[in-house]
């Protein structure tokens, strides 16, 4: 019925416990620093509230509170880019080894390997992320149109249906992404531009028995990740216990924050191993169809983007880029 098997996928992730670990360090790591720059803003707006009367005390708690969870995520989305390319892109160039049955180099660790791995792929992290953002905007357009069916049909009431469809759908196909980048290490391409492009082709001429797949992944996920949530609250609510002030709110957003630290480092690998199995096995001796990169040229000018880099791509860069650098611009 599926396109993969989770017990091969609890396989893989045994087999790449350093990244496990690695990614488990960095996702805790940011739901810490959330945790301790928001408290360390509240605290701090909890002592300058002792000038005033305790109404003040508690919403100057508040808003430090506030200014630290903010400050934190604004510093976690500049390092959005950073996170791909040596977290993500690295576990799946080793992932991709192990399902081909390729053995890694001796004497050379799995992390080391795997950001050798993309760095020759993707040669700069601001490639890979670009090339990310596009892969994101080509799939949408993709989903789309199963969207889009559900939109014209007359039943009265659907609408909410169709939204929370649509929500599900973005779920579904959330790796779908990182799938594609994982085509361009598995086949050895110099150009990712190109390799990108084929695998978009590839996932569009077999967009439904991928979502299919997909769509059981995304209950796995939501499962799995509800039962964390119920699990952190407890110790969310200890850390909202121990911040100054009036936080009550604050155990939910913890929960929520620590629940999405396991799903990072644990449950998103485990559905990326199962996509990555699904899309071997569909794709496997299949060749683009010009019909279907036709009619995503039509569907989506994202898709277009990717070929013209595709075209202009020369030995690792972009003529665009090769200017901007002898210019001292990063491209």
């Amino acid at each position: 019925m599926w396109d993969f098997s989770i017990s091969k996928s609890i396989g893989l992730m045994a087999r790449t416990a350093p990244y496990v670990l690695f990614r488990m360090a960095v996702y805790f790591g940011i739901a810490v620093a959330y945790v301790l720059i928001t408290g360390t803003g509240a605290g701090i707006g909890y002592g300058v509230g002792a000038f005033g009367d305790q109404d003040f005390q508690i919403s100057s708690s508040f808003w430090g509170g506030i200014i630290g969870f903010g400050a934190t995520a604004g510093a976690v989305y500049l390092a959005r880019e950073y996170i791909l390319y040596v977290v993500k892109a690295g576990h799946i160039a080793v992932l991709v080894e192990l399902i081909d049955g390729r053995a890694l180099p001796e004497g050379q660790g799995q992390i080391a390997y795997g950001a050798d791995v993309v760095r020759e792929r993707f040669v700069q992290s601001s490639v890979l992320f670009g090339l990310d953002q596009l892969i994101k905007g080509v799939i949408a357009a993709v989903t789309g149109l199963m969207q889009g069916i559900a939109n014209f049909l007359p039943i009265p009431g659907l609408q909410p249906l169709v939204g929370m469809f649509r929500a599900f759908l973005k779920v579904a196909v959330g790796f779908v992404d990182e799938v594609i980048l994982a085509h361009a290490m598995r086949t050895r391409a110099d150009n990712p531009w190109a390799a990108a492009e084929e695998a978009l082709v590839l996932y569009g001429q077999n967009h439904r028995q991928m979502i299919k797949n997909a769509a059981f992944i995304a209950v796995v996920v939501y499962v799995l990740s509800f039962l964390v949530f119920l699990v952190m609250l407890a110790p969310a609510a200890l850390v909202v216990y121990l911040i100054p002030g009036s936080w009550s709110a604050g155990g939910l957003v913890f929960a929520l924050l620590f629940a999405w630290a396991v799903k990072a480092a644990l449950i998103e690998p485990l559905a990326i191993c199962c996509m990555l199995q699904a899309f071997f096995t569909l794709t496997d001796g299949q060749t683009p169809d010009p019909a279907w990169r036709d009619r995503l040229n039509g569907l989506s000018r994202k898709f277009k983007s990717i070929g013209e880099k595709a075209q202009s791509w020369v030995g690792g860069t972009s003529p665009a880029q090769t200017i901007s650098g002898a210019q001292g611009v990063r491209p």
